[in-house]
């Protein structure tokens, strides 16, 4: 439910190229419009990022505790990116739709009605993503500035020591 409301006033964050980026409903696997082909291009980032960040520090990203739990599913890799796609994947998407450093020429539609990236595309998609990574944030709990793309390998760190014990409670992270 909370992601059919969030979806639901998603397009209203956009200010440009708004007949372009029409969007009405989440849809993947495959995405049904640019929206959420970009939506779910950037997820699959922030997923993989997670999975690296867990992997990292002896954690299974197949065994969460949010989202179920199926063969070949990242299921704990899933859970912690929840705390990134709002601020640091659907934050993307908008600016690069909002600053028109993406437009409709950057995609195709597929026979059957999915949309996908060109290649010139996909790649403007992956610089920008890596660009936002370079960008320091500090993190709330740790008083500690860090690179974006540091911050699941963080957060990978202060999950761990939650489950072994040694903090109260598992505090995400929540950017200011």
């Amino acid at each position: 439910m909370g992601g059919a409301t969030y979806f639901g006033v998603f397009a209203l964050l956009l200010k440009q190229q708004r007949d372009d980026f029409s969007f009405t409903t989440r849809s993947r696997r495959p995405p049904r419009d640019r929206i959420n082909c970009l939506l779910s291009f950037l997820y699959a980032l922030v997923r993989h990022d997670c999975i690296a960040a867990l992997t990292s520090i002896g954690l299974d990203p197949f065994v969460g505790y949010l989202h179920a739990e199926r063969p070949n599913r990242p299921a704990l890799a899933l859970d912690m990116m929840e705390e990134f796609r709002p601020w640091l994947a659907d934050r993307l998407a908008v600016t690069l739709i909002n600053r028109q450093q993406i437009g409709p020429d950057d995609f195709k539609l597929r026979e059957g009605g999915a949309v996908e990236f060109t290649d010139a595309g996909r790649k403007r998609v992956i610089k920008a993503y890596q660009e936002r990574k370079q960008e320091r944030l500090t993190h709330p709990l740790l008083e500690q500035e860090f690179r974006v793309a540091q911050l699941p390998f963080v957060q990978a760190r202060v999950l761990a020591r939650y489950l072994r014990g040694d903090l109260a409670d598992y505090l995400p992270f929540v950017p200011k």
